[in-house]
């Protein structure tokens, strides 16, 4: 007598449209223990330990304010050039770190993908949110830097918070884009060091939004991190109005990027296990 033989298969709950939220509370747990992990992994056996969430954004304001600042002379609004440097580094050090970790989360933890069921996001989102211990650090740095300076902030820095989850959105959606495709070609990988680059400098971070025609701007701040940058110069620091236009359009641009990014995850989530 033959016997039937059943087939368990596995998978994610939902379609890929509704991105599993719903699999996200349930797996908090395993969240929250992969942020943690990544933030001690990242300072394990390290001489300066935490303190490389301070060396980062300090020692790339040095360089700038040497060589932007005093030999290029570029414009800093009417302040120091190293704490307008600095204020723009502080959210492109996070932007660039996050952006780099969540890409490569996948590849680093593939022997996770092979062997248990577990909500995917979970990796590229616990890479951003474990960055934000280094971004508060340097965070707290910059506000050594303003009271030396006597620069006290605007009203508008109470609504600093919005602009770090801008920050954080579409660090994480183009960071689960690029995740999922470094998955299938390791080419993704090599090129982020270069992108990453390319990516500062179209952004203004080392030179003021002056320097950009007026007609152009809006187009400019279709890269999120226009908004996010000048926010914080103008909540922080009161070098200009608050460029609320700006940080609009790059709040739109930066959702659509969030929700584009889990889409194509989503979709692309089912070759994980095999290409990993």
């Amino acid at each position: 007598m033959r016997q039937s033989v059943s087939t368990v298969v596995i998978e994610p709950e939902g379609k890929v449209a509704d991105f599993g939220l719903g699999e996200l509370r349930e797996y908090s747990e395993l969240f929250f223990f992969l942020v943690w992990r990544d933030i001690k992994g990242r300072y394990a056996q390290s001489v300066l330990g935490i303190g490389w969430a301070i060396v980062q954004p300090v020692m790339a304001m040095v360089v700038f304010t040497v060589i932007f600042g005093n030999l290029a002379e570029i414009e800093s609004d009417g302040i120091p050039y190293s704490i307008f440097s600095y204020t723009g580094l502080v959210a492109w050090t996070y932007y660039s770190n996050a952006l780099t970790d969540s890409t490569g989360s996948l590849v680093t933890n593939a022997n996770m993908l092979q062997k248990i069921y577990f909500p995917r996001l979970i990796l590229p989102l616990s890479a951003v949110l474990a960055r934000m211990v280094d971004f508060v650090i340097s965070l707290g740095i910059l506000v050594v830097m303003m009271l030396w300076f006597g620069i006290t902030p605007t009203w508008w820095a109470l609504g600093l918070p919005v602009l770090v989850l801008l920050l954080m959105i579409s660090a994480a959606g183009l960071g689960m884009f690029l995740g999922a495709m470094a998955v299938q070609y390791r080419d993704v990988k090599h090129a982020m060091s270069f992108g990453i680059k390319l990516l500062m400098y179209a952004a203004p971070v080392v030179y003021p939004l002056s320097y950009v025609p007026e007609r152009y701007r809006l187009v400019y701040a279709v890269n999120p991190m226009v908004g996010v940058v000048e926010g914080f110069r103008a909540s922080l620091l009161g070098t200009t109005a608050m460029p609320w236009n700006l940080i609009a359009v790059s709040s739109l641009s930066g959702v659509i990027m969030f929700l584009a990014g889990a889409w194509y995850f989503r979709k692309k989530e089912h070759v994980f296990a095999d290409v990993g």
